[in-house]
């Protein structure tokens, strides 16, 4: 087993671009074949959408503060640098973007309600830091439909984002939800005008980050409210619970005497309504929390983040909601509801802080010794039978003493080396962690379980407490 240490992967010298050794690329596949296969359980299509869209195309959903890396020619025209901004060209810096653009010129094609997933490369051009990249994986699911879209997705989605996050050796996750229509109807209530509704929940979403009196004084000095309105607002802010009633219930005490406008309370309904769902189906995964206040641009509804136990320092490792102008054509209108994880940014906190151990570094169950040269063939023979069965191996790259091919093995952490018989001897096979040698077929011989693949084990490291009713990390998760 790989120590902690082992398992830590260096990122690339290159800011914001990492790269793993071996075994931190055994861990990144292993979340996405988990991932990848909750998705499909579910339902969810897989799809790919190519990596470059027109720059109209990526700033046009009110993405403008996101710095998109244009592609141009290094042996362009320097006539081209003043491209029209139709025609220019850059890497997509989320998965949303080129998603409702696959739907509109799709649509055609598609059956709705799609739920399609995707999991793929974007770049994003922003100061590295910790759990920040320019180029980073990104993991999402989106529901969409062709005019309408129940309700009932908008708790399916989180509900399925949490059980494929419950199934990968991390710390539990919670995922805290809250619905744009209270935000900007409980406003609206006190009255704080139109005008200023956005700036109000910037502002009130800074909470976690400045504390409450810096956002009082924020609100009342820089966007005008008064000091009652900040209070309320900050009183909404700090509203949470599992318990859809009583979240309705300390929403409206919060206005104190004001009149609910009706989006609030059509907000209220929806919000309530999806915690009693998920209460039922997934006790504790799922929490109201009433200062979220994400996708100022497009979200319309239900909108969620996600914090990992232990690592709230990290901030969300999953986000989304619902958008019910996802995407147009003019004619029919894509509504939707999703969520995304930063799959890097939780990578990189599992890999950098030793949360996991790996067993081994490579595929290879099997190291095929060679006795000399002159029978290589046999060896290569062995190997492929098993290869023929699904069983991961190797061939020496030479015929030296076996002691030394033995090391070999040992420094890669290959469980097991293969020694074809001499002159019609039977072949035997040699687990070289205890010693153990036994008379082997290679049309027969299974390894153990435990050994089939690289293993990805939960680390001592990492805090694994359970939230209310759900389990903690899962335990020894082969790859």
């Amino acid at each position: 087993m790989r120590t902690m240490a082992q398992v830590r992967q260096a990122l690339s010298s290159l800011s914001g671009f990492p790269e793993w050794l071996p075994a931190g690329h055994i861990v990144e596949q292993h979340f996405v074949d988990i991932l990848r296969r909750t998705f499909e359980l579910h339902g969810f299509s897989g799809i790919q959408t190519r990596a470059v869209e027109p720059l109209s195309e990526l700033t046009k959903k009110g993405e403008t503060s996101k710095e998109v890396y244009l592609l141009s020619r290094l042996q362009a025209d320097p006539a081209e640098s003043e491209a029209d901004p139709r025609k220019q060209l850059g890497l997509h810096f989320d998965l949303t973007v080129p998603f409702a653009r696959y739907v509109v010129d799709n649509a055609g094609l598609l059956t709705f309600p799609f739920k399609r997933y995707q999991i793929q490369k974007v770049w994003r051009g922003e100061r590295p830091q910790e759990g920040r990249f320019r180029e980073f994986i990104q993991a999402d699911i989106d529901i969409v439909g062709d005019g309408a879209l129940p309700l009932h997705h908008d708790v399916e989605v989180p509900l399925i984002m949490h059980e494929a996050l419950s199934a990968l050796p991390v710390p539990a996750v919670t995922i805290h939800v809250s619905n744009r229509k209270v935000a900007q109807g409980f406003y609206q209530s006190i009255g704080i005008d139109t005008d200023r509704l956005i700036e109000v929940l910037r502002v009130v979403d800074k909470l976690d980050k400045i504390g409450p009196e810096k956002v009082a004084a924020e609100l009342t000095q820089s966007v005008g409210t008064t000091a009652q309105q900040a209070a309320q607002a900050l009183r909404l802010a700090t509203i949470t619970g599992t318990d859809g009633q009583d979240v309705s219930d300390q929403v409206l005490r919060a206005l104190a005497g004001a009149e609910p406008t009706e989006l609030l309370i059509e907000g209220l309904a929806e919000l309530t309504a999806l915690l009693e769902a998920t209460g039922r189906r997934r006790p504790g995964a799922v929490i109201a929390d009433l200062k979220i206040a994400r996708g100022l641009d497009y979200y319309t509804g239900t909108v969620y983040e996600s914090f990992m136990a232990g690592h709230e320092d990290l901030g969300s490792v999953c986000s989304g909601g619902r958008y019910d102008s996802l995407a147009t054509n003019g004619k029919r209108t894509f509504p939707g509801v999703g969520i995304s994880i930063g799959l890097s940014r939780l990578l990189a906190r599992v890999i950098g802080e030793g949360l996991v151990q790996v067993s081994r570094a490579v595929p290879t169950t099997v190291l095929v010794a060679v006795t000399d040269e002159a029978h290589r063939c046999a060896s290569d023979a062995v190997a492929d039978a098993l290869r023929a069965r699904g069983i991961s191996a190797d061939v020496a790259p030479s015929a030296a003493k076996f002691g030394k091919q033995i090391k070999a093995a040992d420094k890669r952490a290959i469980p097991f080396v293969w020694f074809p018989g001499a002159e019609g001897a039977p072949d035997s096979v040699k687990d070289i962690r205890s010693g153990e040698q036994v008379e082997a077929d290679a049309a027969t011989w299974q390894p153990p379980t435990d050994d089939a693949a690289p293993r990805i084990t939960v680390s001592p490291a990492a805090d694994c407490s359970p939230a209310d009713g759900q389990d903690g990390c899962e335990v020894d998760s082969a790859s």
